[in-house]
């Protein structure tokens, strides 16, 4: 007898709500696709801003049409590395030694530890085939081949030898301490992709590959796999694929079919192109008859950088960071909210929106809630399960409070309406910069009600001591608990720099 499809989702539903206690192999197990754009802001999809985005998205608006959108989530950073080192552990990336900035690119150390739980590892345990394809960025170790012919991804500008931070290695170079040994299955990308890039296969370089050619090559290689995991995932082995694109990231190289396409530069063309790479990749999940079963999120790890000539596509009516103040890099909100749509049929309502604060150090939690297993303690300290609003069942905040964490360092911390910034600028690139900023005579602390100036338009710092205080000291709880959900006190790798305004010393 064939089962209806409303039947099949209410199941679905049902294992998830209910099989609490049981195995993880009762409850249903999702394919998981997790794509994270590079540099793109909250603003550049046309359903999160619809009267001030002038870009064309419309695999985007789609997937948006076909699940849910959360208008109020963040990146664990306003750059991408410690975002990406949250998003896989659970954990802060201030918790770490990379206190600001980020990795130079290859032949960094490796920033998770090699004990550290990730989501990869998580999933394989729980029966998952784990793929990463796309941008790594958290460090690895290398050894070049003994062979001087190797051909090198680049060279720098006087054709000498190029250090490792400003290009690609040489093919044949073999990689330690990489994707494939932090719980993925299987890797193939790059480092970085600022300039030519050698292109990774598991932990060998195996070609050099131009900028402009590697968004497309991530593209077919992610519906390549899906193809390869289709008869395995309708038989009981579901995957994990992670996506981290290298677009619209710098170098801004929309391929030649995508040239002029938007009519707002290269930026607005790579967008789009982007754009179209997450549609393959739906149309490829859909096609192979997985799109029930398969949970699929994209977001980006950082809003919009600067580098994209905002201030001329904003003259052009495109507001990259919606309403939001500031871009890649600073502190206020258009350098860490950003989009975040979630499809999963029979599970998440069609076309529904959550306001919902998350991060994406909530990846992890929210996998384990899924399938119902339960985390170690010392694992996914800042993770909180997202289920919930993902079901349409929470009738109240799920997380205690947000921190964010600009390029320089700067901590904010966000709790109901209140945004509470420790820095008198912007902690990042936009001005006015924390120096500029104290020279002007401006507050060494910003609060704003995020409620009814979500622009961060008016500090009302001076207006609620008390409110101040209190973030003040929930931040310092987090850091020196080493963790900012509940469970047994964590050790930070290092001493967690944070200047307050009543103590410069730097606290644990």
């Amino acid at each position: 007898m064939k089962i209806p499809l409303f039947a099949l989702a209410l199941l679905t539903v049902l294992s998830i709500r209910d099989l609490q206690g049981q195995s993880p192999s009762a409850t249903a197990k999702p394919n998981i696709v997790y794509i994270l754009a590079d540099d793109l802001g909250y603003g550049d999809i046309r359903t999160l801003n619809p009267s001030r985005c002038k870009i064309s998205t419309p695999n985007l608006d789609r997937l948006a049409s076909q699940g849910m959108r959360f208008t109020d989530a963040h990146s664990g950073s306003s750059v991408c590395t410690p975002t990406r080192y949250g998003l896989l552990t659970g954990r802060y990336a201030w918790r770490t030694r990379l206190q600001r900035g980020v990795l130079d690119g290859s032949n960094d150390p490796p920033l998770i530890d090699a004990d550290r739980l990730t989501v990869g590892s998580f999933l394989k345990q729980n029966g998952y085939a784990t793929a990463a394809i796309g941008k790594w960025h958290l460090g690895f170790h290398s050894t070049e081949p003994e062979s001087q012919d190797s051909p090198r991804a680049s060279k720098n500008a006087k054709g000498n030898k190029a250090k490792s931070g400003d290009a690609g290695l040489p093919v044949g170079s073999k990689i330690t301490e990489g994707p494939i040994t932090r719980g993925f299955d299987y890797f193939w990308g790059c480092s970085n992709a600022r300039t030519m890039s050698g292109l990774i296969e598991n932990d060998v370089v195996i070609e050099s590959l131009k900028p402009i050619e590697m968004l497309p090559r991530l593209g077919a290689k992610s519906v390549e796999y899906i193809g390869q995991q289709t008869e395995a995932a309708k038989n009981g082995k579901p995957f994990f694929l992670y996506v981290p694109l290298t677009s619209p990231h710098t170098p801004i190289v929309p391929s030649a079919e995508w040239q002029g396409k938007s009519e707002l530069g290269s930026y607005g063309d790579f967008v789009m192109q982007t754009d179209s790479v997450v549609g393959d990749i739906l149309n490829a999940i859909d096609q192979a008859g997985l799109a029930d079963n398969t949970l699929v999120i994209f977001t980006a790890d950082n809003g919009c950088s600067p580098a994209a000539k905002t201030e001329s596509l904003e003259k052009q009516g495109h507001y990259a960071s919606g309403p939001f103040r500031g871009y890649k890099a600073d502190i206020w909100e258009g350098g860490h909210r950003v989009p975040f749509i979630v499809r999963w049929p029979g599970v998440v309502q069609r076309g529904a929106a959550s306001n919902q604060p998350i991060c994406h150090v909530d990846l992890l939690a929210t996998c384990a809630d899924i399938l119902r297993s339960k985390l170690p303690t010392d694992a996914a300290v800042d993770s909180v399960s997202f289920l919930p609003a993902l079901l349409g069942e929470e009738d109240k905040m799920l997380r205690e409070a947000l921190v964010h964490h600009s390029i320089d360092g700067r901590f904010a911390i966000r709790q109901g309406k209140w945004k509470l910034i420790f820095a008198s600028g912007s902690g990042g690139w936009a001005s006015p910069k924390d120096a500029e900023a104290t020279t002007l005579g401006m507050p060494d602390i910003q609060l704003y009600d995020m409620l009814n100036d979500p622009s961060e338009s008016t500090n009302v710092q001076s207006a609620h001591p008390d409110v101040v205080d209190k973030l003040s000291q929930l931040l310092e709880r987090y850091i020196e608990d080493g963790r900012s959900t509940p469970g047994p006190k964590q050790t930070n790798d290092v001493v967690v720099q944070r200047i307050s305004k009543k103590s410069a010393q730097p606290k644990r």
